[in-house]
């Protein structure tokens, strides 16, 4: 199904199935940047289908055969199988197949910089501070991020330089196709493991990734992570290292205070010499580890570190990423989060410790079968941190539940460790509980990859 692609301006019309995905959305608006044709199809209407379609880029929801038809190339998401109909009538009308992550991995060649930014944890925070700094430092980057950030009006950003500045997914090895000049592992963990199976496929597919780099290529990576510190011993490439708790590391965070936001000040030290003060404009001492790593990446770019430390201040940051929604009854704050594995959600519990506020409230919607299944002990830890739990239904994403588990499960396995869980598979009942329960200057965090983004709204809304 893959083709190695050889010269892109051959294709006039290219048609994207899964267009609705935020990369698949990327590489979309960046193609009609180019003056290409471009179509594409997607399965769920949403806020990315309608601003394609208000962009000239005409998308169907639901399969699109006539489009698939008269392409020249189809380019399919990582959730497209072979059954599917598009994929059907391109083989029958030898219409060329490339997946996503070769289509991508073709684009990264176009550039002498591309900058790759992945782990398991915190790539889109890292990739739009990079982003940010990179903009305001007038290189004209090119910008492909895993969600909307307002400094760049949007998931992408089509730049004139030799810079291209990418999230890039360890989903399926879908980053080992990809033709990286610079890397930045932010942190190695067991994720994906319905695919992966074990931790330790996990650690050689970042080891693998890592040898991508040529000699004249570098390295950043997080000191603090063992599996990504060791990584110095086997790369060909420049190695930087940044951390908070080894000492060893190139970039080191000190005298970090934070604020009543939850907002972290610290001293940089490079190489052991002061380097610069940052004051952060987002919650959490994971936030203090993705400004080190922009920070790191910056400078070997020859990037002021005035630059550097005004920019990471201006960055609020990228949709989702405990972003605050607005008030309920003027008082209790409300946030959402994207965080589906437990060390997103341990780190966003900690983030909100720091900020002043009475209870905490958490709504949470687990993240696929597979997820909730082999980490489940985990889940009910993380999510243990908070006050007053609401556990919604599992968001299947892309699976069918074969793994006989659901959410009474996960709440079961939290009331077990001595916390009150309360199961509601219903947003309206979610909705009159929270604002019949809730008290004042309490804080409220949406959590998860799916559809409990919606909740925040619906509840500003009720007002």
């Amino acid at each position: 199904m893959n083709l190695e692609i050889s010269d892109l301006k051959k294709y006039k019309h290219i048609h994207l199935i899964g267009i609705g995905g935020i990369s698949m959305s990327a590489i979309a608006e960046t193609l009609k940047n180019w003056n290409f044709t471009v179509t594409g199809s997607d399965l769920n209407q949403s806020q990315i289908t309608d601003n394609l379609n208000k962009h000239g880029i005409k998308t169907t929801i639901g399969h699109d055969l006539e489009n698939s038809k008269k392409a020249d190339l189809i380019v399919f998401s990582a959730a497209i199988n072979d059954s599917d109909p598009e994929i059907i009538l391109a083989k029958e009308n030898n219409i060329p197949l490339v997946g996503r992550g070769e289509f991508v991995g073709y684009l990264t060649k176009l550039y002498k910089e591309t900058i790759c930014i992945s782990g398991t944890h915190g790539k889109t925070t890292t990739t739009s501070m990079i982003s940010i700094c990179f903009v305001n430092a007038e290189k004209d980057p090119t910008i492909e991020v895993g969600a909307l950030l307002r400094n760049i009006g949007g998931n992408y950003r089509v730049g004139n330089s030799e810079y291209f500045i990418l999230e890039s997914c360890e989903y399926k090895g879908n980053f080992l196709k990809f033709f990286p000049k610079t890397e930045v592992i932010l942190n190695i963990d067991n994720d994906h493991l319905d695919y992966y199976k074990t931790f330790d496929n996990i650690v050689k597919t970042f080891k693998d990734f890592s040898s991508l780099l040529d000699e004249d290529g570098l390295l950043v990576t997080n000191a603090d992570d063992e599996n990504c510190y060791n990584l110095k011993n086997i790369v060909k490439s420049q190695f930087i290292s940044y951390g908070i708790e080894n000492e060893k590391a190139d970039f080191l965070a000190k005298n970090i205070s934070y604020d009543e936001n939850g907002f972290a000040k610290f001293d940089i030290y490079k190489k052991g010499e002061f380097y610069i003060t940052i004051q952060l404009s987002v919650a959490g001492k994971h936030n203090i580890l993705n400004a080190l790593a922009c920070a790191a990446v910056c400078d070997f770019y020859g990037i002021e570190k005035e630059i550097i430390r005004d920019s990471l201040k201006e960055f609020t940051g990228a949709e989702r990423r405990l972003e605050f929604k607005g008030k309920l009854n003027d008082s209790v704050s409300i946030f959402d989060d994207y965080a589906h594995h437990p060390t997103e959600i341990k780190a966003t519990a900690n983030a909100i410790k720091n900020k002043t506020y009475n209870e905490s409230w958490v709504i949470f919607q687990p993240h696929t079968y597979s997820r909730t299944k082999l980490l489940l002990d985990d889940f009910a830890d993380a999510i243990s941190n908070f006050d007053n739990i609401i556990i919604l239904d599992i968001y299947a994403a892309r699976e069918q539940n074969t793994f006989n588990i659901s959410s009474e499960d996960l709440v079961n396995k939290i009331n077990s460790l001595g916390k009150i869980a309360t199961y509601m598979p219903n947003f309206d009942e979610v909705i009159e509980y929270v604002k019949s329960n809730v008290k004042d200057k309490d804080i409220i965090i949406t959590l998860g990859a799916g559809t409990v983004t919606n909740i925040g709204p619906m509840l500003l809304e009720s007002k």
